[in-house]
C-alpha cells in the first residue's frame, strides 16, 4: 500500500519577491537579482559565512531551503540520513560555467571552478543543515512535475528517506527561479497531498 505524503511547506523566489507558503514575505523590485538575494540573506539572518563565496545558483538554493525549513521543519523528528534532497533545473551550472570560462585565458578561478557542477547547491544545503540522505540533481528542458513526483515517491516507498526537499532551482544571467517543496508523511495545518497536480499548481502559481 502506498504511503501518503504531503507538501507541508513551500518557498518560491522569483522576480525579486519571496513567497513562503503562497504568501509574499520579502520584496524589493529596485535591486538586481544578485543584490536581491544578498539583501534577502541579510534580512532573514541566515548566518552561513560561506554564503558570499558561493555562486548564484548555490546562493539561491541555500536561501530558498532556509526559508522553506524555518518554522516549518522539526529537525529533531529525523535522522540526518532520512532527509533527501532532489532538485532540478534547465541550465545546470551554465551561469557559473560561462564566468569560469572567461577566467581561463588569464588565470582560472578555483573559487568559480568549485561551482561548475549543479549539484554543489545540494552540498551547501546539506552542509548547513547536516543532512546526509539521498540526493540528486536533474537537468530538464523545463520543469517536470511528473518525474519529481515519481522519483521522490519511489524514495519514500523504498524507505530510503523519511522527508524530502525537492523542486527547481535555476539561475541564468538575471533570470532566476526557485520553487522548493518540503515533503513529509505527516500532515500539517495547510498541507496538500504530494502529487503531480499539486506540484504543478505550486510551480505555476500566478502570485500577481
Amino acid at each position: 500500500m502506498s504511503i501518503a505524503k504531503y507538501i507541508t511547506a513551500t518557498c518560491i523566489i522569483t522576480d525579486q519577491i519571496i513567497y513562503k507558503n503562497g504568501r509574499s514575505i520579502f520584496e524589493n523590485k529596485n535591486l538586481s537579482a544578485t543584490d536581491f538575494v544578498d539583501a534577502a540573506y541579510k534580512h532573514f539572518d541566515i548566518g552561513y559565512p560561506k554564503f558570499y563565496k558561493m555562486d548564484n545558483l548555490s546562493k539561491l538554493g541555500l536561501l530558498a531551503s532556509d526559508i522553506l525549513l524555518k518554522e516549518s521543519f522539526n529537525k529533531a523528528n529525523y535522522q540526518p540520513e532520512e532527509v533527501g534532497i532532489v532538485l532540478s533545473n534547465s541550465n545546470a551550472s551554465l551561469d557559473t560555467d560561462i564566468k569560469y570560462y572567461k577566467t581561463v585565458s588569464s588565470f582560472p578561478s578555483p573559487a568559480l571552478f568549485v561551482y561548475t557542477l549543479p549539484n554543489i547547491v545540494i552540498g551547501e544545503i546539506s552542509i548547513k543543515n547536516t543532512f546526509k540522505g539521498e540526493n540528486a540533481f536533474f537537468v530538464f528542458k523545463e520543469f517536470d512535475a511528473t518525474f519529481i513526483a515519481s522519483y521522490v515517491n519511489d524514495l519514500f516507498e523504498r524507505k530510503i528517506i523519511e522527508t524530502c526537499i525537492c523542486g527547481w532551482v535555476e539561475w541564468m544571467g538575471e533570470k532566476y527561479k526557485a520553487v522548493l517543496l518540503l515533503v513529509e508523511k505527516q500532515e500539517s495545518g495547510q498541507s496538500v497531498i504530494f502529487n503531480e497536480g499539486n506540484i504543478n499548481k505550486i510551480y505555476s502559481l500566478d502570485h500577481g
